[in-house]
């Protein structure tokens, strides 16, 4: 407590506060572009920090990390084009309230609901960074696998109506993720002479083309009615579709709570990503409703789980990083870089050797979340001014950030045809009703989940009896097995009670008929 007071005075100077502030608009601009999200924005900025003292340096590093995981929802809400697939359960609910007229409404939700996700998340990371360290040590590839089977079955199961298409994209999703040179034996898989896919499909090509250049054709098919539906779209005349009324307020802090705790488990166990934890706590809080049926036309409360859980996951993911050395997701390991560039080495010893450092890293995230919530409310109005667009100066504006974001991130027009190829892929898939989002986190935990089953088999000696060894796996393949009897069981009864509400509305459309 005395490094994080004396890190406040270190911190709380103009110079430092500008940075971050510099470090949070950055990255709320670059999460509301499609495709130039957190990571992207924290590895092209790393070479920028060189002239600056460590302290700010990492300090805007963080801002940018931040700034971009809440500035990814307005491209979700307004344009129903996640910035970041982990956005993608904020368009679900987003969208439809922007298209009711409540833009400013779902936006200033999701910016509260990201600031206190991400508050929440931090003072986790102080309070658990040390102590978890011990627990952590626990698990092992065996665990993991578990636990990234679990998240796999248990995220195919809601995403959709349907539990066997959930579970087929996910499949599908893994399937593509083994695409490339094979860890064992070094021979090519997939690839099809293809020297551009040796090492494996970029997911940023593949999350553009599927989630926003798959979105803008389908938008540009109903580009008619998209027009008169803009042109109907404004912001509320009453001030209940531009402000969180108290009773709203009352309906979300629950939502809240819940996805920022699930954000910051997720965020702890490594491998497991922002988008696990936005979908789980949507789909938890889609479960826990009254009205899931409601969930997909409107409801703030969807875009209050997606954001609380998706900005808690950045500050928990770095709680493996301090306390073991192990970066917890993409950014957290894009930041190992800039952290020994500027003389903190991530790792136990570096709460002894290195105490004031770790206090003024921990107040720099604190001031960034207090300054992501003044620059994200400043641009609220600013961002609301988007829906005005007519929607055919919009296509051609994201289709050109697509292919930007896709470029960038090899450098290589190979990355921009993996894109177009993935956007015939999600757009079949959209039509056909299959998940692309559970295709997607298929894809992301497929290296992880294929190379901790390889490892499973060679410390269980390929002996299943030898799971007895590991209780926290045999725990999660035992949730693995009742989540998806639930699921099925709960997918029924939904499929019956639609049937018998159709049997019902016949009768009646038959004697209007006669």
């Amino acid at each position: 407590m005395e490094y994080l007071i004396s890190g406040f005075g270190h911190v709380l100077n103009p110079v430092t506060l500008f940075w971050i502030a510099v470090g949070v608009t950055l990255g709320y601009v670059l999460g509301a572009l499609p495709g130039l999200g957190k990571a992207t924005g924290v590895a092209v900025a790393i070479p920028l920090t060189f002239y600056l003292d460590p302290v700010s340096a990492i300090a805007m590093l963080i801002g940018i990390a931040k700034g971009s995981a809440a500035g990814s929802a307005v491209s979700a809400i307004l344009l129903n084009t996640p910035g970041e697939p982990s956005s993608a359960p904020t368009a679900l609910d987003g969208y439809p309230l922007a298209r009711q007229g409540k833009a400013q409404k779902a936006l200033k939700m999701g910016l509260f609901a990201s600031v206190i996700g991400d508050f929440v998340s931090t003072l986790i990371l102080i309070g658990l960074a040390a102590p978890l360290a011990s627990y952590a040590l626990l698990i092992g590839p065996v665990e993991l696998c578990a636990i990234l089977l679990f998240s796999l079955t248990f995220i195919g199961g809601l995403s959709g109506n349907s539990l066997t298409k959930g579970l087929i994209a996910g499949a599908f999703g893994v399937l593509f993720a083994t695409v490339g040179i094979e860890t064992e034996t070094f021979i090519p898989r997939l690839t099809f002479g293809l020297l551009e896919l040796d090492e494996g499909i970029s997911l940023v090509p593949m999350a553009i083309g599927m989630l926003a250049v798959a979105e803008m054709i389908v938008q540009a098919g109903n580009m008619r009615a998209l027009d008169q539906q803009s042109t109907e779209m404004r912001d509320g005349k009453s001030r209940e579709d531009r402000v969180v009324t108290g009773a709203e307020w009352r309906r979300c802090l629950p939502v809240i709570a819940r996805g920022s705790l699930i954000g910051s488990a997720v965020g702890i166990l490594p491998g497991l990503g922002a988008s696990v934890g936005s979908f789980l706590s949507y789909g938890a809080t889609q479960r826990a409703s009254r009205t899931p049926e409601k969930y997909g036309t409107g409801m703030i409360e969807g875009v209050a789980a997606a954001e609380s859980a998706d900005n808690a996951v950045v500050p928990a993911s770095l709680i493996p990083l301090f306390a073991l050395g192990i970066p917890g997701s993409v950014i957290a390991a894009i930041l190992i870089s800039a952290l020994v560039l500027h003389g903190l080495t991530p790792g136990p010893l570096m709460f002894q050797q290195q105490p004031q450092k770790v206090g003024d890293l921990y107040a720099a995230l604190l001031c960034a979340s207090v300054i992501l919530l003044a620059i994200g409310y400043a641009g609220q109005r600013l961002f609301a001014l988007v829906i005005r667009v007519p929607l055919r100066l919009i296509i051609p504006g994201v289709l050109f950030l697509c292919c930007i974001g896709a470029y960038m991130e090899t450098s290589s027009v190979f990355s921009i045809y993996l894109m177009l190829v993935f956007t015939l892929i999600g757009y079949f898939m959209r039509k056909f009703e299959y998940s692309f989002v559970t295709f997607l986190i298929g894809f992301v935990i497929g290296p992880n989940l294929e190379l901790t089953f390889r490892q499973s088999i060679q410390l269980l000696d390929g002996k299943a009896a030898n799971l007895v060894h590991h209780p926290i796996s045999i725990v999660f393949i035992l949730l693995t097995v009742v989540t998806v009897g639930l699921i099925a069981r709960g997918n029924s009864r939904a499929t019956q009670r639609a049937e018998a509400r159709a049997g019902m509305e016949k009768p009646k459309e038959e004697q209007l008929h006669i």
